[in-house]
C-alpha cells in the first residue's frame, strides 16, 4: 500500500485504514503455554497422600466403635500409642541424621520434645475427666452430625504436600484447620466413651495420629518412592481388616473408593487431557488449526505487569 511501515500506536496519523491488520499480527499467537503433559504413574504416586489420611481416619474410627462397644482395651491402646511414638521417634532421628547429619544442638532438641511430650501426656491425663462429660447436655446425634462435618474439614482442608528436611516450610493455614477440626472431632467422639482411662486413650491416639503422624508422613513422602508405596500399603491394609472386622459392606465400599482414588481419577485426568493439545509458538489464525485448544494468547491481550521486589 506504501512504504512507510505500520506502527501500532494511536496518537500517530499513518497512511492506513482504521481496520487495517499487518501480517505479523499473529507472529505472537500461543496457544496453550501453560499445558503439561501429565504421567499416569506419577498421578498415581501422587494420589498415594490421599489414600493415606482416608486410611488413618479409617483405622481412627474403628478404634473408636471399638471403644465405645468395649471390644477394645484401653490400655492396649495406650501401649501401641507408647510404641508408635517411640517408633516414630527413631524414624525422625533417622531420617534427620540422613538429611543434615550431625548437629550441635541435636540434644537441646530432643530434650525439649521429651519435655513437651511429657507437659501432653500429664495435660490429656488431668483433663480425661473434664473431656469426658464435655458433652454431657448434647444427644448423641448431635455429636455424630458435628463430628463428620469435621471429619469432612479435617480431609478437604488436609495438607498433601511434600516436605523433605532442607529448609523449614511454611504452614499453611488450612493444615492448621484440618488439624484443630480433627482434634475437635476427636474431643468429641471422646465424650461419648464410658471411662477416662478409655478418654485418656483415644485422645492421645488422635494426637499423634492427627497431630505428629502426618509431619512425619511428609517427610517419608521425599524419601524413596518405595518406602512411600510401603507406607500407604501398610496403612490401607491395616484399615481393611479392622474395618472387615466390623462390616463386610463398609469394606468394599472403602475399597470402591480407594481404586477410584489411585487408579480410576489418575485415567480419567489422563483421558481428559486428550482434549488438550500442545500448540507451537506460532501459527496462523485458521478454524481447522485453532479448534480444540482451550487457551489461545495473541497481541490482543492486556498487558501482564511484571513486578520485580
Amino acid at each position: 500500500m506504501t512504504g512507510h511501515e505500520w506502527e501500532r500506536v494511536l496518537w500517530k496519523s499513518q497512511p492506513y485504514p482504521d481496520n487495517y491488520v499487518p501480517d505479523s499480527f499473529l507472529s505472537t499467537l500461543s496457544m496453550n503455554v501453560n499445558f503439561k503433559p501429565h504421567n499416569y504413574w506419577l498421578l498415581m504416586l501422587r494420589s498415594y497422600t490421599v489414600t493415606q489420611h482416608l486410611s488413618t481416619l479409617l483405622i481412627f474410627l474403628v478404634i473408636f466403635i471399638r471403644l465405645m462397644n468395649s471390644t477394645f482395651d484401653p490400655r492396649l491402646l495406650m501401649l501401641t500409642c507408647a510404641i508408635l511414638f517411640v517408633t516414630g521417634c527413631a524414624i525422625w532421628e533417622l531420617l534427620h541424621f540422613t538429611w543434615r547429619g550431625p548437629t550441635h544442638n541435636t540434644h537441646d532438641r530432643r530434650a525439649k520434645t521429651l519435655k513437651g511430650s511429657i507437659l501432653v501426656f500429664l495435660a490429656l491425663m488431668a483433663l480425661s475427666p473434664i473431656l469426658r462429660t464435655v458433652t454431657a447436655g448434647i444427644s448423641s446425634d448431635s455429636v455424630w452430625a458435628l463430628s463428620a462435618w469435621l471429619f469432612v474439614l479435617n480431609t478437604a482442608f488436609a495438607d498433601y504436600r511434600a516436605v523433605g528436611f532442607w529448609g523449614r516450610p511454611r504452614e499453611r493455614w488450612t493444615s492448621v484447620v484440618s488439624i484443630n477440626a480433627a482434634i475437635s472431632a476427636a474431643v468429641v467422639l471422646a465424650s461419648r466413651l464410658c471411662d477416662d482411662i478409655s478418654v485418656f486413650a483415644f485422645i492421645l491416639f488422635s494426637v499423634e495420629l492427627f497431630g505428629l503422624f502426618p509431619v512425619l508422613r511428609h517427610r517419608l513422602q521425599v524419601t524413596h518412592m518405595l518406602i512411600h508405596t510401603a507406607l500407604t500399603a501398610l496403612l490401607a491394609v491395616v484399615s481393611i481388616l479392622l474395618t472387615a472386622s466390623l462390616s463386610v459392606a463398609v469394606t468394599y465400599m472403602y475399597l470402591a473408593v480407594l481404586v477410584s482414588i489411585n487408579f480410576v481419577a489418575p485415567a480419567l485426568l489422563i483421558w481428559a487431557q486428550r482434549f488438550k493439545k500442545c500448540a507451537a509458538a506460532h501459527f496462523t489464525l485458521e478454524p481447522s488449526l485453532i479448534q480444540g485448544y482451550s487457551e489461545i494468547r495473541g497481541p490482543w491481550d492486556a498487558a501482564t505487569p511484571m513486578v520485580n521486589i
